[in-house]
């Protein structure tokens, strides 16, 4: 047998070996929430417990994480909800385990390029100074490094932010990692372009081992683009052992336990299989054994779902009482609350109910005033429309809790384009009308729809009629439409024109219409004939159903007639200006006194016209 030859090797070399040796050393192997206990480094302006990242203290994301950095793994979803730690957890962690340990290049998408902006330097960027492993791999101070807010390049790879409104982020260079983060907010078209996601993925097309990661919290049914990747995927339920009888089961509303009457009281979670009840310490003890349980084990992508009940960074005492304040809107007839807890605090779409609203119903619950205007009326508001040969008018009184009375419901015929028609409607509109005592109440505020035959006409009417609070309308659709937007002067007469969501409208009003219970967002409607609220008023005023059709690759929210016998909605539009009338003057409605607006002139107001 040959004898080895040992040779001497001066130390200079040996030790140039040595470090030859270090940089050809493969990684170690490390899954991403391996990476993330070892490296991450949590910022102080970013979270309530800077320092160093312990993945134990919210178990429900190790698994989600090390699905994300699976090679084998091409998709993971994540359909969540609002305080689970998500942004660190699915975005960050992957965005420093791919910089460090499997440099890529990568796509980061948000809703909006405000949004990516706000991203890369409240969160991005305090990870990448605040963690070790990332501080050196970007090159911050130099000229020539490339890098942005937008754009970080490091060895191997880089990162591009996006906003899903900009179809020109959306078509650049490949990508191997996407990760689109909140994609219910996003825009159904990326400009002209098309749907965002799916021109994201387009960018993936080169890369064999690409990895799509979309996380979202979903908002309504029909309309979430997290709830279609879901279904489609794994649909994993986040487990828990029962602390009594070991039980694994998903934490569900259904089966939490407290008193309505008393929210500051112990909540408690009932086990569905021995009935036992235990409070929230030892079930979260229980939930360092949980464990994701797939529906749909065959499908290709990863699917999770996580509600609020199982985040370690809220009590259930705090899910009870958004609960509580929720359930209280909802008995008063407005839902907005409650739709916002169900995504956010049960990481569940919003189903929205009763989409259409039958006449039938509305005509039989008609009541007879004892006056004009019923005592708890303390202003009125009306709603124009321009037809070829007549203005239909409705005015509308509002109570405390915006309860709201027909009043009467006027047909002004006349040639248009003669001055007497218009005096007309301008007789009527100072008018006043009485209550019980002898209160005469006059009108606060109209709006005049512009959208008809003689449009310069309407801003001419309401030019003068300014400081009356008459005022121009046109109504604008879809579903991303605010429900009044500030006024803008851009019209051949320079008058104030609102434009009025009047989906967001038509979404407010049904819901108040599906109302039973009189007091607050109650609709009244009067008996006396003279009024004018005839079968024909219901049935125009209910003409419409809100139907969910599908454009360009992504459901929309869309109003249709339900009947195309009849085609007469003016009532609706009608109801849907008085409202707006309200909305924009916006009076304080206090008990005991005739309501004054808050301010002489209107401003802008929130999506749903402040419900």
């Amino acid at each position: 047998m040959k004898k080895r030859k040992i040779i001497d090797l001066p130390k200079p070399t040996l030790e140039l070996l040595a470090r030859c040796a270090a940089v050809l050393k493969p990684p170690p192997a490390l899954t991403l929430s391996e990476w993330a206990d070892r490296y991450r480094v949590l910022s102080a302006e970013s979270s309530a417990e800077p320092g160093r990242w312990h993945t134990d203290k919210a178990p429900y994301q190790r698994e989600i994480m090390d699905a994300i950095g699976d090679p084998h793994i091409r998709k993971v979803v994540i359909m969540s909800a609002a305080q689970i730690g998500k942004t660190d957890a699915f975005i960050l962690n992957p965005l420093g385990y791919y910089m460090d340990y499997a440099p890529a290049p990568i796509l980061v998408m948000q809703p909006t390029l405000d949004m990516g902006q706000t991203f890369s330097k409240d969160r991005l960027a305090p990870m990448i100074r605040d963690t070790p492993e990332l501080r050196d791999k970007i090159d911050v101070k130099s000229r020539y490094s490339g890098n942005t807010i937008m754009k970080k390049n490091f060895p191997g790879g880089h990162i591009t932010i996006v906003g899903a409104n900009s179809a020109t982020g959306l078509a650049s260079r490949p990508i191997k990692v996407l990760l689109a983060d909140e994609v219910d907010r996003y825009q159904a078209s990326a400009g002209t372009e098309g749907d965002p996601l799916s021109l994201a993925q387009k960018r993936q097309t080169t890369f064999w081992d690409k990895k799509t990661v979309i996380v979202s919290t979903p908002v309504i049914k029909g309309q979430s683009r997290i709830e279609t990747e879901f279904n489609q995927s794994t649909r994993e339920e986040w487990n828990v052992p029962c602390p009594e009888c070991g039980e694994y089961q998903p934490l569900v509303w259904a089966n939490v336990v407290f008193d309505k009457d008393d929210p500051q009281g112990e909540v408690l979670y009932k086990c569905e299989r021995c009935g036992v009840v235990n409070g929230e310490y030892k079930w979260k003890q229980a939930s360092k054994r949980g464990r994701f349980v797939p529906e749909n084990p065959g499908a290709e992508a990863r699917g999770f779902h996580l509600n609020t009940l199982a985040s370690t960074f809220c009590s259930w005492k705090e899910i009870v009482q958004k609960f509580l304040v929720a359930k209280k809107q909802l008995d008063q007839g407005n839902p907005e609350g409650m739709k916002v807890w169900v995504n956010t605090e049960l990481g569940e779409t919003w189903e929205e109910q009763g989409e259409q609203v039958e006449d039938a119903a509305l005509l039989n619950r008609r009541e007879l005033y004892d006056a004009d205007v019923p005592e708890g009326v303390l202003v009125l508001t009306a709603g124009v429309d321009v037809q070829d040969d007549r203005f239909e008018v409705e005015v509308v009184g509002w109570g405390i809790g915006k309860e709201s009375w027909g009043i009467r419901y006027q047909k002004i015929y006349g040639d248009m384009l003669k001055e007497q028609v218009w005096q007309d409607l301008d007789n009527f509109l100072l008018g006043g009308f009485k209550k019980k005592d002898g209160t005469v109440l006059h009108i606060m505020s109209a709006c005049i729809d512009t959208g008809g035959h003689h449009t310069d006409q309407v801003y001419r009417f309401t030019a003068e009629r300014w400081e009356r609070k008459i005022w121009s309308i046109k109504g604008k659709g879809g579903a991303d439409v605010p429900y009044i937007r500030n006024p803008t002067t851009n019209n051949r007469v320079k008058t104030p024109l609102f434009i009025i969501g009047v989906d967001a409208g038509k979404a407010l009003l049904y819901q108040r219409l599906r109302h039973e219970t009189k007091g607050p967002n109650y609709c009244h409607f009067p008996l006396n004939e003279e009024a004018g609220y005839d079968e024909q008023y219901f049935i125009g005023l209910t003409a419409e159903k809100m139907v969910v059709r599908w454009r360009k690759g992504r459901s929309v929210v869309a109003w249709e007639l339900k009947d195309s016998k009849h085609k007469r909605n003016e009532p609706l539009d009608l109801r849907n200006y008085a409202t707006a009338a309200l909305e924009i003057a916006n009076p304080i409605l206090q008990e005991g006194e005739i309501a004054k607006p808050i301010r002489k002139r209107p401003a802008g107001r929130r999506r749903r016209g402040g419900i």
